[in-house]
Order: C-alpha cells, then sequence, then structure tokens
C-alpha cells in the first residue's frame, strides 16, 4: 500500500526535519561519535601556578552540562593546577559566530529552547529560579542554579493570596541586568514550589561565569580574565570531557524535539566533515551531498538550521518518507528508529492512540505547522513508513486527523 495526497509539495515539516539531520549524522559521524571539550595550558606549571593561560576548547557537545563542567575543574585541580595567573580562553572556533536574536522566531527571548548554537554551549545557558513559599511567614525563599559568579538575586520574596494563575507575570522579573535579576512582584502561596528556567547571559559571559564559580567553589585561585581565543600551537591538553555517544545523544533530540541539540549536531556535520569553522550553509551543502551519494531523492529539501525551529526550512512528505525508507533498510535502522518517541510510552506527551507502543513517531509543530513522521507496525504485523504534513493557518485543528490517521493505518494497514 503506498497512498499519497500533495506528497511532492515542499512544505514546512517542523519538527520533523531533525529526522534528516539526526540520520545524516548517524551516517557521516557513526554511532559512537563523541564530542570532546579540551583543556590546555600555554606554559609549564612551577608548583601549583599555571603562570600563563588556560585554554578551553570547545567541540560543540550538545549535552555539555555543569557536572561535566565541574568533572573538568577536578581534572585540572588533580593535575596540580591550584592558581591561574594568566586567563581563561574560550577557544569558540569550531563554528562560525552566527548572529541570533532568541525572540525573532516567537517572541519569548527567555525560553531556553530558543538559545543559540554555540562550541562551548553549557547547560543550555539556562538558570533554574527555584521559589519556595512558607505559608506560615508568607514569605518566598529564592533559589538558583547553576552556581555563577557575580550573581545577586533576592534571597526572600513577598508571599500573595489568590490562584496559581501566571505566577511568571505576577512576579514582574527584570532580567536586564543578569548578573542582578529584580523581582518586583509577588508569588502566590497557593503555588507550591515552582521552578523558572531562563536563558538570560551570552554563551561566554554564562560560561565563563560558572566556570569562575565552580574554580573558586574547588579552592582554586583565578586573577586573570575570561576571553575568547584560539588554543595556540604547542599548547599542553591537560583534561578532556566527552560527551555521550551520538546514538544516545538523538535520542534526547528526537524524543524530546530539543532544538539547540539539533542544532549543535548540524554545525558538527559542518565542522566534521567539511572542516572548520563551520556555518549554517556549509552543514546545509554537507547534507545534500550526503543525499545525493546515498541516492536518496530530497531536492526540494530547504536547510536552515536542521531543527525545524525556522520558517525557511522545507520538505515534502514523499523525501521525507525516502530518507526513512532507507534507514529503516540500512545497518542503523535500530539506532535510529530507538531515537524516535514510541506512541504513547515515552517522548513528548500525545492523545491516546490505539498504535500505543507499536509506532515510533516524531511529531511537530509552529503556529501553522503540525506534522508527524515515522515507523508504524500495524496489528497484522506489517510496518509502514508514515509522513503527514499540515501547513495552514489553523493547523493547529488538524490534530485530531493526525492522530486519527494514525490509528486508522494502525488497524487497516
Amino acid at each position: 500500500m503506498n497512498i499519497g495526497f500533495n506528497d511532492a509539495v515542499a512544505m514546512s515539516p517542523a519538527s520533523t526535519m531533525k529526522l534528516v539531520t539526526t540520520y545524516a549524522a548517524l551516517d557521516l559521524l557513526g554511532p559512537s561519535f563523541r564530542w570532546r571539550t579540551e583543556v590546555f595550558t600555554t606554559s609549564a606549571l612551577h608548583d601549583d601556578v599555571l603562570e600563563g593561560d588556560l585554554v578551553i576548547r570547545g567541540g560543540g557537545d550538545p549535552k555539555l552540562v555543569v557536572e561535566n563542567l565541574w568533572s573538568l575543574v577536578q581534572r585540572i585541580r588533580a593535575y596540580g593546577v591550584r592558581e591561574i595567573r594568566g586567563d581563561v580562553v574560550l577557544d569558540r572556533s569550531a563554528f562560525e559566530p552566527l548572529p541570533h536574536d532568541p525572540g525573532q522566531f516567537d517572541g519569548e527571548p527567555l525560553r531556553p529552547y530558543n538559545t543559540g548554537p554555540d562550541p562551548l554551549l553549557l547547560n543550555f545557558k539556562t538558570l533554574t529560579f527555584g521559589f519556595v513559599p512558607d505559608p506560615d511567614s508568607r514569605t518566598v525563599r529564592v533559589l538558583v542554579a547553576p552556581p555563577v559568579a557575580g550573581l545577586r538575586w533576592p534571597a526572600l520574596l513577598n508571599g500573595a493570596d489568590g490562584t496559581c494563575s501566571d505566577w511568571r507575570a505576577q512576579l514582574q522579573a527584570d532580567f536586564s541586568n543578569p548578573l542582578e535579576p529584580v523581582f518586583r512582584g509577588t508569588f502566590p502561596i497557593s503555588c507550591g514550589e515552582r521552578e523558572w528556567n531562563v536563558s538570560v547571559f551570552d554563551h561566554a559571559t554564562y560560561f565563563g561565569a560558572v566556570f569562575r564559580a565552580l574554580w573558586e567553589g574547588a579552592s582554586g585561585i583565578w586573577s586573570g580574565q575570561m576571553k575568547d581565543g584560539i588554543t595556540p600551537q604547542g599548547a599542553r591538553s591537560i583534561a578532556v570531557n566527552y560527551s555521550p555517544p551520538l546514538a544516545e545523544v538523538i535520542r534526547d533530540v528526537n524524543k524530546f524535539s530539543n532544538n539547540v541539540m539539533a542544532r549543535q549536531i548540524f554545525l558538527t556535520l559542518g565542522s566534521e566533515v567539511a572542516g572548520r569553522p563551520a556555518s549554517n550553509d556549509q552543514s546545509a551543502w554537507v547534507i545534500k551531498d550526503w543525499l545525493a551519494r546515498r541516492s536518496i531523492p530530497m531536492p526540494e529539501l530547504v536547510l536552515e538550521n536542521g531543527s525545524g525551529l525556522s520558517r525557511a526550512e522545507r520538505a515534502t512528505a514523499a523525501g521525507m518518507a525516502r530518507l526513512l525508507v532507507a534507514a529503516f533498510d540500512g545497518p542503523l535502522m535500530p539506532e535510529f528508529m530507538g531515537s524516535l518517541p514510541l506512541v504513547n510510552i515515552d517522548g513528548l506527551t500525545r492523545a491516546r492512540s490505539a498504535a500505543a507502543g507499536s509506532a515510533h513517531v516524531k511529531s511537530g509543530s509552529l503556529v501553522d505547522v503540525r506534522s508527524e513522521a515515522g515507523y508504524v507496525r500495524t496489528v497484522h504485523g506489517r510496518r509502514y513508513v508514515l509522513v503527514v504534513f499540515v501547513n495552514h493557518q489553523r493547523a493547529a485543528d488538524a490534530q485530531p486527523f493526525l492522530n486519527f490517521i494514525l490509528d486508522w493505518l494502525y488497524l487497516n494497514g
């Protein structure tokens, strides 16, 4: 059975575009590929003092979190460095500098999903504010993670009566100075404990401030500055953090539709295959060249950042289906299929489906787009590729239809 309707029309695929990026990465880089974040010294160590600079070179790790940076700090201390008298140099040369406006896409600049890519992306440069109300004193304690050097915030807020509706707006937060956030409002006691994840720093400032906090927390001394630069010839490698393998990373990308991780992988294809520094155009060329060599026709494909969080990206349902068929027929099928959400079992939640546990389907949504693409094993034991793109100003109303198509194929295919 092969049914198509408007399947040759180029449309926005929303987050199903991540399937193109992640399968290309699996095939070109290999499922065991790991990103490196490496630390270098530029001078000899005298006793426990580094007179020169400490260089941290990023490779674009999509999953570099604070625990990894803490581990790097411990390795630097174990190497014997107690005091850094030079600067801490951030080598972010793996990617070209990419202008990024976090509010351009949907007017939500504080949301971590709008964070742009960076060779030293750390923790999605997220601050987590925790609000813990005390009904007796009618105050609210404010907690912040991770540790950020120089960050000052109000430790207590006034609690308020009323329902817990738009509690973020009620806080009247001001992040114009990221190191001194202000909350001019109140927090509803009825909300109980809540967390608010925000992205307010630029990449270099966030990385440098978290590193300083962790370094000083490990009894290290650093009298210099944080600056951007390039790893000099002859620098000595003293510590390396390896990411989880690519096959594990793409599970987070596809099951939870992580945009910035997808963009990190997209740019890594450019840096690893075509050479550093990577750009969006370079990475798009790498994927299109790979499709041609793998004889997967997608001539209509338009790639901007490889995540689907784009108004420019385009694909056809037929082209996406050809890619899914090629992936299923290839040796990397287990790793790729395992990265897709298993309907009603894991990944992002969706309406209860008759195909629960029998379909690996990635969904996508933008204001005017609904999409899904993946594999369905029917009640009759047959396997089908399913791709549906809806591009319309009322696309949100089409979600029940997408659910119906999935169930119909599962029961009748």
